[in-house]
Parts: C-alpha cells; structure tokens; sequence
C-alpha cells in the first residue's frame, strides 16, 4: 500500500482519542507514595506517642539541680561530687543580657519561636553543617531539648535511641508548655558543665575570672556561653588557641543575629584570650577538704571504672554507690598520715595499699600515697605496677603451683644449696648467704628463703605457674623467667585479690571498687565480680596455714605484722638495690618493703618505698622494712573489730599428719614427698622418698643421687632488678623481711659464710633496676 492511500485511510477515520494508560499509572503510582507517606506518618506518631507514655517524669527540682557525678560509700553517704565544687545558682533576673543574647545565638537561635522541638531547626541545621554556613554552631536540638537531656536522660552513646529521642522530644514539648522562656534559660545556664569540675556559668565565672557574671566584659560572657559544647576543650586555661576560636564563633553568631554590632564583635575578638583569667580557683567544696583527702585515690580509681564502662562522669548526672568502707579508709589513711602508729623516716616516704574482701572482690580502701599535699587525682602507688613485690611472689608463682600441680606436701623437702640460673653464671643467694641443705617447704616459705622457692619454680615450670597466675587475673606481656619467682610486677590491688583467693578456700575475684550506677533516666546498672575457681580448696588452705607461721613462727620474716589472737596469714617482700648500686647505700638497705597478709574477712597488701628509688637517701634501711607489716597491723587490727574472728578449717582433700611433732598436711592421696627435677650447672639432683626423715629443727635428712635430669631452660635477662628478704630476728617482733641475691659471677660459697646479703634475684617484663640507675 502506498503512502497516499494511508494517509486517506487515516483522513476517513476522524480523529483518534489520546491514550490514558500512562496517566492511569502515574496517578495509581502517586496514589500508592501518598498512602505510604500517610501511613508511615500515621505509625511513626503512633510509635512517638508510645515511646512517650513512657517517658520518665521531669520535675522542677531535676530542671534545676546540676548534673555533677555524685558517689556514695557502701553506707550510702555521698562522699563526693565530682571536682567538690558547689554550684552558685544565678536567678534569671541576674543572667546579664547579653550572656542570655550569646547562649541563644549559640544554641537555638528560635528559641523565643519554637515550643521546645523545631523542625525549621532540624532541616536548618542539617542544611547549614552541609553547606558549612552555621558558623559550626548550629544543631538540631533545641535549647529546651539539651536542658531536658541534661536533666533526666544518660549521655551514653549506648542510649542514644529512637526511643530516646522521642522522649527527649515529648518532654521538651511538656517543660516548654510548663515553663516560661526565662525559666528553661535560667535551668540550662545553671546546668551546663563548664569543665574542671564547674557546673553553670554562674560558678564558671567565680572559677574563671574570679568574678560574678554581671561583672563580666562582652569577650568573657561570649567564652562562657561557647564552653557547654565541649567544656574540656574550649577550657581558656589549658587550651586557649581553641577557647579563642569558640569564644570568637560566638561573637560572629551574635552580630550575625544582630544582638551586637559588627565593630562591637571585632572589638571583643581582639580581646587577648587570658585577659582576667585569675589563678587561685578557690571554690566551696561539696564536701570537706579532709574528707576529699582522705578518699583520694579510691575516687581516682572510681573514675577510671566508670570510664571503663563507657559513663561520662561530667555531664552523665550520676548516682555512683561504690564498695567503700569509710571507717575502713579513714583509719587506713591515719595510719600513713600521721606519726601516731608508725615513725616513718621522711615526708618521702610512700606507701600503696589496698584492701579487698575474699568473699566477692569488693575493693573497701584504697591508699594511694601519703603526704602528697594539694595534689588531686595524683600517682595512685596501689595500682602501680612499676615495682617488684619480691618474695610476696612466692606463693603465687612457686609454691601454690607446686601444691596444686605437683602436689607437694607442706613438708616437701626442698633444697637451699648453691644455684646458678640455668644458662647463665648468675647465683642466687638468701640472706645470709648460708646454705641450709634440704629442708622442708613450710620452713622455706616462713623463713622466705629464695633459693628453694627458685629450685621449687623450677620444678613446677614457667608454663603451669604462669597459667595458676593467670587463675589469679594476672597476664603479663612477656614470657616470665625463674627470676619471677621471687618477684613479680604487680599492684598491691593485684596482690591483695589473688591472696583473697588463699582466704577464701581458692576462688578468684576480680576486684571492684564500684557496685551500682544509676543514671539520670533512673536507670540502675549494677555490678558484682563472679568467683572463679583458681586453685583448688586444699592448695589454698596448706598455703594459708604454712602463712600462719611467717607471722607466728619465731623465725618468721613476718613477726612484726603479729596480732594476738586472730587467725591470719601473709607473706613479706623487700626488694634490694642490684650490685652496680649497692655500695652506694648501706648494707640492708632495699628499694620496696611488702607485707600482704589477710584473715577469712579481708586480704590487706601494703607496699612502701620512695618514688625515686636511686635518689641520694631514698632508700628502705633494714630497720625501716618493718614500715609495711606495721601499717598492716594497725589496719588489720581495726579490720578485725569489725567481723568475726575464725579459723580455717581443713576441707576433705587435706590430710593432717603429724611430722616430728609439728602438724603438717598433704593432699589426700598424696602423702609422699616429691622428687626434685631440677638441675643447675654445678648440681644434681635431690631425691627424697621418704616423707618422715626429718631433724628435729624442721630440716630433712635425704638420700642423695646424682642421676641425671632434665633441666628447664628459661633464660634470665642480662640485668635484673633485685628481690631480697631481710634476716628474721626471731622471735622479738621486729622482722626486718627477707633477702636474695644474685651475683653477677659463678658463686661457691660455703654454707659457713657470714657476709650479709646484699642480694638481686628477680626481673620480668619491666624495665630493670640497673636500667633505672643508669638512667
């Protein structure tokens, strides 16, 4: 067909009507977006509605109270707030009008606008961050909004919810109907943490500028208005470039608005950032400066639990109830606070202690230090790790794993004869330097005698002690050696835990200081420590009774932590200077004094020594080693007053058997000795068979042999840093702790040498006491 005749065929049917197909879909399409739309706004109301019948209840006094941490001691006292500042609330009729100018050109420019949620706002903000022209102020939370979260709502990231919001929006809504303009201005001026433990503004210019905020200069209100946002940060003090870029927005902002003139802002802009910054910050404290003193360095360790878990303690609002035994602090801290209980030689002195309770792993004092004047949040010496605990290791690490592991009696013979760590030409000594053969491994440990605790370590292994330390919450970053027998790089804190585990029949506790938190929205969050088994019932009741006799035997190296009557136990540690510094303190003298000692109610670890261990005079005499089983003594005592006094009982693993009229006990099924597999360059081995050869003075007889045997091979490192023990001085009281040393050259020196000790023994995975010197 030609195109002519289409054309005619098109002509004779008349005009054709346009298609409606697309038109229908377009309109069905729409339809189907609008129905979406409506039902999606239909159920996000609904939900918003839902969320905000459960939204807590906002009050005047939550409006106008200030959000500061506070923290309770076990009694549910406050103890402190957070910083110990009070607050000095301003009234709206005195916040000067341009401060109130500057906040609301900051925060919320609609605040006189919106009822307490903007949505002009929110598409506003999130238009001017994109674009970059809010000046870095604007967001989308109303002035009311931040007043509300402030008030009842955590600042944890983890409650940063939908939920949340909704009820933060709803609220709002309610303090805008409730309450005037004015009135949410004066509760948000009074609330806003204004760093170093200010809250509101009113305080921040007594802390600041030492003045009231009616007397403040445009440039100074326009840096307190800028700080809410990140009081840390915009601090003048300590960051005055940013502090002057913040203060310096805001003065943009409020000429922006057209609240000031453009030369007023250049004029205040040009104003140096310290101008009227004052130096003395003298503030009334929440609580008495004494009291502050007193829990220091509990509260520093407070804090960093609850950083930890992730609360922000400045604008967080929180009610923070903790294990604290405030009897228990105060007395604790008397004791190294003053002369009343215990002559130390200088205000240089130092001290570290914890005290942990062996039936949940509360922690309820803390010591930090002594004497450190008007120092906050200073060096905490009870959670320091930078010092040797010395021989205060040798039932962790020695011979808990021997008992555990190997089964050892609490009559193993174990040998005090010549040693050289293997692979090396470092010999070990004990504090008199004397051998005393083969005795039994209830005499080594009361008398703290190193080479038996070494020999025993050695037989047990650095792989099987360094998993019974692990059962104790003890992980170290490099592999330990033999040397860590008789010293470890721990906390008192540390220390007093895994001795709680010999109080208490073997269980582990990790150690807590804080038990619950609530935060603003009335949540509580509580904390326990679970138990975890670590050692079996009977290692920790022949350790704890063979510990009985380094505080009551009259060789003990603990006789001076003695208290008539109570059951308890504890071990001593004294760490001595290594031999390339020796001689330039007197002989005795050592670098850190331990005692850590517990009954069935409380576990006590006390360290002493100076901070500056190679400063001319900074040393422990041999006299002044007593310091930490005194300090422990005092406090026990006190402790003592306030719980039972009982005994350990033996659990149905341990059988008593009597040994040259001593009692002493073996785990059941066990009652033999124990061969020793340990071998050093120069010596073989001991084989002891039989488990009733002993003296009458507590040492064993044995049957010798010379078969050869397999040594371990852990290497020391080419420097140590030294543990030592004192010699006992029998039964009048005054125990001057334990000594160890190793020589820097092979050693045979007889069993009839008199030198006294000046001995180095231990390292691990610290820098070494000789380092320290050198350096």
């Amino acid at each position: 067909m030609s195109r002519h005749a289409d054309e005619r065929q098109q002509a004779e049917a008349g005009p054709q009507k346009p298609r409606r197909g697309g038109w229908r879909t377009f309109r069905r399409v729409l339809y189907v977006l609008v129905a979406v739309l409506v039902l999606g706004l239909l159920a996000g109301a609904g939900l918003f509605f839902y969320y905000a019948q459960s939204a807590p209840k906002i009050t005047k006094s939550a409006l106008s109270s200030d959000a500061s941490t506070r923290v309770y001691d076990a009694d549910g006292k406050v103890i402190s707030r957070l910083g110990a500042q009070n607050r000095t609330y301003v009234t709206a009729k005195n916040i000067p009008i341009l401060l109130a100018k500057a906040v609301i050109s900051t925060e919320d420019k609609r605040f006189y606008k919106n009822n307490g949620v903007d949505p002009v706002r929110i598409l506003g903000a999130a238009f001017a961050n994109i674009t970059g022209s809010s000046l870095g102020m604007q967001g989308g939370s109303t002035l009311t909004q931040q007043l509300v979260k402030l008030s009842v709502f955590s600042t944890a990231a983890s409650d940063r919810t939908l939920k949340r919001k909704a009820q933060e929006a709803w609220l709002a809504l309610k303090v805008d109907h409730d309450y005037s303009k004015p009135q949410i201005l004066e509760y948000y001026i009074n609330k806003v943490y204004m760093g170093n433990g200010v809250y509101g503004m009113q305080t921040a210019a007594q802390y600041y500028y030492g003045k009231k905020l009616t007397d403040l200069n445009l440039a100074q209100l326009a840096q307190l208005a800028g700080m809410p946002q990140s009081p840390v940060s915009y601090d003048p003090i300590k960051y005055p470039q940013y502090a002057k870029q913040r203060r310096n927005l805001v003065l943009q902002s409020m000429a922006k608005s057209k609240v000031i003139t453009s030369e007023q802002a250049q004029q205040a802009q040009a104003t140096s950032i310290s101008s009227g910054l004052v130096k003395d910050h003298s503030l009334t404290s929440a609580t008495s400066v004494h009291t502050t003193k007193v829990v220091d360095a509990y509260l520093k360790q407070v804090y960093q639990e609850l950083k930890d878990k992730g609360y922000n303690t400045t604008t967080g609002g929180l009610k923070v109830y903790t294990n604290l035994d405030m009897g228990a602090q105060t007395k604790l801290y008397n004791i190294v606070n003053t002369n009343n209980y215990v002559n130390f030689p200088s205000s240089k002195f130092q001290v570290g202690s914890t005290i942990v309770n062996p039936n949940n792993g509360k922690v309820v004092a803390m010591i930090g230090g002594r004497k450190t004047g008007n120092v906050t949040f200073g060096l905490n010496r009870a959670v320091q790790t930078d010092r040797s605990s010395a021989s205060t290791a040798k039932p962790l690490m020695d011979y808990g794993p021997a008992i555990e592991y190997l089964y050892y009696p609490t009559y193993e013979p174990v040998k005090d004869s010549a040693f050289t760590y293997p692979g090396t030409t470092k010999s070990l000594y004990d504090w008199d330097r004397k051998y005393q053969g083969t005795i039994t491994m209830r005499k080594a440990l009361y008398e703290s005698r190193n080479i038996p605790a070494v020999r025993t370590l050695q037989n047990v292994g650095i792989k099987k002690a360094t998993t019974f330390l692990s059962g104790l919450g003890m992980s170290f970053d490099k592999t330990l050696t033999l040397q860590n027998g008789i010293g470890l790089y721990i906390s008192s804190e540390q220390e007093a835990a895994a001795y709680a585990a010999f109080a208490n029949g073997g269980t582990y506790y990790k150690p807590y200081l804080v038990s619950k938190v609530v935060t603003q929205d009335g949540k509580a969050h509580n904390y326990t420590s679970s138990g975890k088994k670590a050692m079996s019932s009977a290692t920790a009741f022949m350790l704890t009774d063979m510990m009985k006799d380094v505080i009551t035997n009259e060789n003990g190296s603990g006789r001076s932590a003695a208290i008539s009557g109570l059951y308890q136990a504890g071990k001593t540690g004294t760490d001595s200077y290594p031999d390339d510094y020796a001689d330039k303190v007197p002989d005795g003298a050592t670098m850190d004094s331990w005692f850590t000692g517990y009954t069935k109610n409380y576990a006590v670890s006390v360290w002493t020594g100076y901070d500056k261990q190679f400063q001319t005079g900074h040393y422990v005499s041999e006299s002044e080693t007593s310091i930490a089983q005194e300090i422990y003594k005092y406090e026990m005592s006190y402790l003592a007053q306030q719980s039972p006094n009982s005994n350990w009982t033996a659990p149905s693993t341990v059988t008593e058997t009597k040994q040259n009229g001593n009692t002493e006990y073996y785990v059941t099924g066990h009652a033999g000795t124990v061969s020793d597999t340990t071998s050093t360059s120069q010596y073989g081995s001991t084989n002891t068979t039989s488990s009733s050869a002993y003296s009458s003075n507590g040492q064993a007889t044995t049957n010798s042999s010379s078969r050869a045997t397999t040594s371990t091979t852990e290497s020391s490192t080419s420097k140590e840093s030294s543990s030592t023990e004192q010699k006992p001085t029998g039964g009048n009281g005054n125990d001057d702790t334990d000594s160890s040393t190793t020589s820097s050259t092979t050693t045979t020196s007889s069993a009839s040498s008199t030198s006294t000790a000046n001995s180095t023994s231990d390292t691990n995975n610290h820098t070494s006491a000789a380092d320290d010197a050198a350096s």
